[in-house]
């Protein structure tokens, strides 16, 4: 992996210590990845404002994330599966679109009436993606009903996200906000901006004409079971009270590789977080204006939010049936004598003696 050079933007921002360890954590990637492939590429189905849709979702393949590159988030290690040097040149990250278009053409009968592009970073941030193909991204996927692309609160301005309404596409903008606490994103996720920016992204994302989707993150590093659970259900109310946020995404932290929660994972100073506590915030928070939806990725692993084992795809489908849904009586059809471990974890657990049980 090439080494960071951080430029005046990521300058003065995070925390020192925690952007050298990740830099040094991150300089240990060896692989290397074609420019003109795209990350992943998947369907899936996505409950929107406007009821359920198919989905075609796109990771491109870009120069990463420049907040990643400067150190960045304490969770994430998508900036190692990012193309060396920094930029992808515009005809290769449409050789990726169009093996994504491909992809879905072999596995269903008809398009998606979403599509969902993300990067490592920002899709609006011009250094990961130009504008010149952001605008072809629009013009190729105008016949589409919907469009959600993820992005900084930085890179969020009226004049970018116009590329896509201007079409008539109804579009979301997908903000990694992690937390509605400050503290918890400047200490434990070691993000830079304030809860703020991110209420003035979606007054942005208005005047656009656009949405605001906020993904929240479940267990940064340095909480515990309760804390975590509890820091989640006041994030949720807090970012539905923001006009123009009208889907918040609960992501339970994984151990990625090349990041600061893996090496905590090794050294048994990290587990990530039960698919019960899932339930419990989803169950807990269907009150709230907002569509609440989670998708655990990894459930069931070591590494990912999990259980006992002998539950875990159970409980799983029921979060995913929730998403759907939108109903909390899900959660009554499923249970395990795990359950208990689990409700004394969040009892007895605390943040200098974590985790209590693996």
């Amino acid at each position: 992996m090439s080494k960071p050079t951080p430029d005046v933007y990521e300058q003065g921002r995070g925390m020192d210590a925690h952007n050298q360890a990740m830099r040094e954590i991150r300089s240990r990637k060896d692989e290397t990845y074609d420019p003109r492939e795209p990350t992943r590429v998947w369907l899936d189905e996505d409950n929107t404002p406007d009821g359920v849709y198919d989905s075609l979702t796109i990771i491109l393949n870009t120069g990463g994330c420049r907040w990643a590159r400067a150190g960045g988030c304490t969770m994430c290690g998508y900036v190692a599966e990012s193309v060396e040097g920094g930029t992808v040149a515009h005809e290769d990250l449409m050789t990726q679109v169009e093996k994504c278009l491909a992809h879905e053409a072999e596995n269903a009968e008809d398009p998606a009436g979403q599509i969902k592009i993300y990067t490592s970073g920002s899709f609006l941030d011009e250094r990961e993606i130009p504008a010149e193909t952001r605008q072809a991204i629009a013009e190729t996927f105008a016949d589409r009903d919907r469009m959600v692309v993820e992005s900084l609160p930085d890179f969020v301005a009226e004049e970018k996200i116009t590329d896509f309404t201007d079409h008539g596409i109804e579009t979301d903008i997908a903000i990694g906000l992690e937390t509605a606490t400050d503290r918890v994103r400047h200490d434990c996720v070691n993000k830079y901006f304030d809860f703020s920016e991110f209420e003035r992204a979606a007054e942005d994302a208005a005047d656009a004409g656009a949405g605001i989707k906020a993904y929240l993150l479940l267990k940064p590093p340095f909480l515990s079971e309760s804390e975590a659970i509890e820091d989640m259900k006041r994030s949720i109310r807090r970012c539905s009270d923001v006009e123009n946020c009208h889907t918040v995404s609960m992501n339970p932290t994984n151990v990625q590789r090349h990041t600061m929660v893996e090496e905590l994972y090794f050294d048994d100073g990290y587990r990530p977080p039960w698919l019960w506590s899932v339930a419990e915030i989803l169950e807990s928070t269907v009150e709230t204006d907002a569509i609440v939806v989670s998708d655990p990725v990894g459930h069931g692993s070591d590494r990912g939010a999990h259980n006992c084992g002998e539950c875990d795809d159970r409980v799983q489908r029921a979060i995913k049936d929730f998403d759907l849904r939108q109903d909390p009586s899900v959660f009554e059809q499923v249970d395990c004598d795990c359950k208990l471990t689990w409700e004394t974890v969040v009892e007895r657990e605390r943040s200098y003696s974590m985790p209590l049980a693996r």
